[in-house]
C-alpha cells in the first residue's frame, strides 16, 4: 500500500510540476493479477484499483491499518470500467458488469475480485473510508434496464445531465453511493460523462472544506489527456492526467478540469458532510 501525506496550501504554492505529480498524482492504477492502494492522511482515504486476469483477487489489510481484515473499521465502495466481472463478500457473488458499482459495509470479513473473460478483464476502481456503523451491502446499477433484484439500488433517478455544448460542458452525474439511496458512515461516490464536444468539468468550480474528494479519469485514447487545474482558486495550479490516472484534491483545492476530447472521470469523496451540494462555490471572476 502506498501512502500519500497531507500537504498545506502554503507549500503546495511552491511546487514544481514533478513535486506536483509525487504529492497528488497516481499514474498508474491497475495492474494485471494486482491490487493497488493508495493511502492518503487527507480524511484517511484509500482507493486504488483491482485487476484480476487469470486469477481471484483478495483484499487484504496489510500492515498499514493494523486490522485483521480491511473492512475491520473501514467501508469500501466499487465501480468496474473494465468487462464484467464478481465480487464476493463474505461469501455472496455479486455480478458486477461494466460500469456497475457496490457498496461493501463495516465488518465485512472476506473480499475478492474475479473477472468473467480473462481477455476483458473487469477493472474495480476502489475508494474507502473510515466507519463507525456497519451498512448494508448493495450492488448498484448504472441502467435500470438491467435485471432487478433485492440487494440492487437503481440509478435512473439519480442521473444528472447538466451544462451545454456551447458552454463546452454538456455532461451527465450518475450519483453511485450517497444518502438516500445507499447509506454510508461517509463515502460518496459517483461517475461524469462528458459528451462528444464538451471538455469541461466541474466549472465554474468549487472547493468544499468538509471533505476532499479524488478524480479517477478515464475513457481517454494514448494522445488525449485533461488538464486537471487545481490549488487554491486565487493561486491555481496545473496537472496532466491521461487515461486511467488519478488525482487527490485536498479540502482546499479546487478540483475541475480541461481535456483535449470528452472523457469520463470518477469521483469519490469522504470527510465529515455528506451533503451533496454542500460546495464553496468560487466565481469565473475570482479564479487566478
Amino acid at each position: 500500500m502506498e501512502l500519500r501525506t497531507a500537504s498545506s496550501p502554503r507549500d503546495e504554492k511552491n511546487y514544481d510540476t514533478r513535486r506536483l505529480r509525487d504529492e497528488f498524482v497516481v499514474e498508474k492504477i491497475f495492474f494485471e493479477d494486482e491490487i493497488k492502494l493508495v493511502y492518503s492522511h487527507i480524511d484517511r482515504i484509500i482507493f486504488g484499483g483491482a485487476m484480476p486476469v487469470s486469477k481471484t483477487l483478495r483484499l487484504e489489510a496489510g500492515a498499514e491499518l493494523r486490522a485483521k481484515y480491511f473492512c475491520e473499521r473501514r467501508e469500501l465502495g466499487i465501480i468496474n470500467i473494465g468487462g464484467s466481472g464478481v465480487v464476493t463478500a463474505d461469501g455472496v457473488a455479486y455480478k458486477i458488469g461494466e460500469r456497475d458499482g457496490i457498496y461493501i459495509g463495516m465488518g465485512t470479513k472476506e473480499i475478492s475480485f474475479a473477472s468473467n473473460d480473462a481477455g476483458h478483464p473487469a477493472k474495480f476502481y476502489l475508494a474507502s473510508g473510515p466507519a463507525h456503523k456497519a451498512y448494508p451491502t448493495k450492488r448498484i446499477l448504472r441502467d435500470a434496464k438491467a435485471e432487478h433484484a433485492s440487494d440492487v439500488e437503481i440509478l435512473a433517478e439519480n442521473k444528472k445531465e447538466l451544462g451545454t455544448l456551447e458552454d463546452a460542458n454538456h455532461r451527465t452525474i450518475c450519483k453511485y453511493i450517497l444518502p438516500g439511496q445507499v447509506e454510508t458512515c461517509q463515502l460518496e461516490m459517483g461517475m461524469t460523462h462528458l459528451e462528444p464536444g464538451s471538455v469541461w468539468n466541474t466549472m465554474p468550480c468549487h472547493t468544499h472544506d468538509r471533505r476532499m474528494e479524488v478524480y479517477l479519469y478515464f475513457d481517454l485514447p494514448e494522445d488525449a489527456f485533461v488538464m486537471h487545474f487545481m490549488g487554491e482558486p486565487t493561486e491555481t495550479r496545473h496537472v496532466v492526467l491521461r487515461n486511467e490516472q488519478a488525482v487527490i484534491s485536498p479540502s482546499w483545492s479546487i478540483h475541475s478540469g480541461c481535456g483535449t476530447r470528452n472523457y469520463t472521470f470518477i469521483w469519490a469523496m469522504v470527510g465529515e458532510n455528506q451533503d451533496f451540494d454542500d460546495m464553496d462555490e468560487v466565481r469565473m471572476q475570482d479564479l487566478l
